[in-house]
């Protein structure tokens, strides 16, 4: 008999829509004990303001207000996951920066939730946030479905990033020559085509060929720009 955890991951990982990855995540976050789930993903490109995307199934109003208040920017749980693959628990200490948040948070019925951040080698940061209006985490919950949650939280992250990294950074798609590679990673250095050619033994015209293709092959304007994209896409490694 295939463990709970198989079974979620191939229903997961064979899904082909943002809608349908959320609504399966939603009904194991269900029988977890949450009445409350959110997904976001902030994509790895452009670096100065990349895009996030957001599910959930809040209420309107609390979707609403978390919008008009700017709260994405203050909210304590997404800060966390931008440096942390850690999960966290909510607590007072938590949300001691942002108070206002937290008090509208819990006027809408968001009293106790949990949060874990994923990454990819895409460089797409997800979070999986899991909460409910009422009983708090205790620790023998916690103790039971830790590693569950942790669980999902990967592979949702998996299923989301498979279906939303490609459709929102084409960049993503690009294949690189193993030759290209190295002149990128190089360049990413900061060396000149001049200093290229010599470590990699070709000519300066052949290395300045590979940069020319490689900023096609990412959309960029320059070299720079397209070293920028590769590097936080995970393709210099």
């Amino acid at each position: 008999m295939k463990s709970w955890e198989e079974e979620q991951l191939h229903a997961l990982l064979g899904m082909q829509s943002d809608e349908e990855v959320f609504e399966s995540v939603r009904r194991v976050s269900r029988a977890m004990g949450f009445e409350y789930c959110a997904y976001g993903i902030q994509m790895p490109v452009p670096v100065s303001r990349p895009a996030i995307l957001m599910y959930n199934n809040y209420s309107d109003d609390w979707q609403r207000c978390y919008r008009e208040r700017g709260y994405l920017g203050v909210d304590p749980t997404v800060r966390h996951g931008l440096t942390s693959t850690l999960p966290v628990v909510w607590d007072d200490a938590l949300f001691a920066s942002a108070p206002e948040f937290w008090e509208d948070a819990r006027s809408h019925g968001l009293q106790f939730g949990w949060a874990q951040a994923s990454r990819d080698r895409t460089g797409a940061v997800g979070m999986l946030t899991l909460a409910r209006s009422g009983e708090r985490l205790s620790d023998s919950e916690l103790e039971v479905n830790a590693a569950r949650m942790s669980w999902l939280t990967q592979y949702a992250h998996v299923a989301m990033s498979k279906v939303l990294v490609a459709r929102h950074v084409p960049e993503s798609t690009v294949v690189l020559t193993a030759r290209e590679r190295e002149v990128l990673r190089w360049t990413a250095e900061g060396k000149t085509a001049g200093e290229i050619a010599q470590i990699l033994s070709m000519s300066e015209r052949t290395v300045n060929f590979h940069v020319n293709n490689i900023i096609q092959k990412f959309g960029a304007s320059n070299k720079t720009q397209a070293a920028v994209k590769a590097a936080a896409l995970g393709m210099l490694g």
